[in-house]
């Protein structure tokens, strides 16, 4: 399984958002030191009660969740490694674990399907980073790209402290008038809502990159959050040739951070397939190229497997 990160749409599987009282602000657990020197954060362990906490804490610090298995060393060994490599940022998240052995539920609820998987939550919001060891560094990367999700949504606390204030960074701009009727489109949960308000952005500036990912992480979104995964990836098994079947068993590979499975899977059909069902799938594969990110390499390579596939 990758290891490499993803760039998903925010919005996941599950919606967290009911936790989070704005008027009574969780404070996160104090992170400790010695000699002026930033601790290994402390690890809390997820259950049914603490997700509470949790979700309503991410809405000042982001959290990131280790999926294990007690009988998985190399869970472990990653849950040890997080906590050095996130000592450096200094407060910046909350760590925690799961073990899926005695949380069966709250693994389902988040459709973790092997270990170790990691989860950040931002704003009472999941977002798949990785699944298996990665390196170090890849970790890092990761991590960087959630604090900076992190910082667009408004999460700027740090663990036991305020939050954050950068000195002289000026404001965001405003997004463009189609771009926040999306935004708050899907603020709202009105998926539909969002991928019109985006179409309409696209025919004014059929250019408009920001547009066309944006519909493409909604209407995936779209598809997928009524999805009943077990009798999705049971369709796809029992018909191969099954174009729709196929599509809806990569939306959720995608959701789940399984990039190269959900490619594959659809390479391999279009190489299987003809006339109108062929540009079916490719459509769908660029739309997912657009999900991922046009740059990340994984996408670049798909795009070279699909070209030989296609002529």
């Amino acid at each position: 399984m990758t290891a490499d990160n993803p760039e998903v749409p925010l919005r996941g599987s599950v919606d967290l958002s009911q936790f989070v009282k704005k008027d009574e602000p969780a404070a996160p657990a104090e992170q400790a030191t010695a000699g002026g020197q930033q601790s290994a954060p402390p690890v809390i362990q997820v259950t049914e009660q603490s997700l509470q906490e949790l979700a309503q804490s991410s809405a000042q610090v982001p959290v990131v969740i280790v999926f294990l298995s007690s009988a998985s060393p190399a869970s472990k060994e990653l849950v040890e490694r997080m906590q050095r490599l996130m000592a450096r940022y200094n407060g910046a998240f909350v760590l925690a674990s799961c073990d899926i052995d005695t949380q069966m539920s709250v693994a389902g609820a988040f459709q973790v399907q092997a270990v170790p998987t990691v989860m950040a939550l931002i704003a009472a919001r999941p977002a798949p980073l990785f699944q298996g060891n990665a390196e170090d560094e890849q970790i890092i990367g990761v991590l960087d790209q959630v604090l900076e999700i992190a910082r667009q949504n408004g999460v700027t606390g740090t663990v036991g402290g305020a939050p954050q204030q950068p000195q002289g960074e000026p404001e965001p701009p405003p997004l463009p008038p189609l771009h926040q009727e999306a935004y708050d489109a899907i603020e709202r949960e009105d998926y539909v809502a969002a991928i019109d308000a985006y179409d309409r952005a696209l025919r004014e500036n059929p250019k408009d990159a920001d547009a066309r990912a944006g519909r493409a992480q909604v209407a995936l979104m779209e598809r997928s959050r009524l999805a009943d995964v077990d009798a999705v990836r049971g369709a796809a098994a029992d018909a191969p040739h099954d174009v729709e079947a196929q599509m809806a068993v990569a939306d959720l590979d995608v959701m789940g951070g399984q990039v190269e499975d959900a490619f594959a899977r659809l390479i391999d059909v279009v190489r299987a397939s003809a006339g109108p069902e062929r540009e079916q799938v490719r459509v769908r594969l660029v739309e997912l190229f657009d999900v991922v990110g046009t740059d990340d390499a994984r996408v670049v390579k798909a795009r070279q497997a699909l070209a030989a596939a296609l002529f």
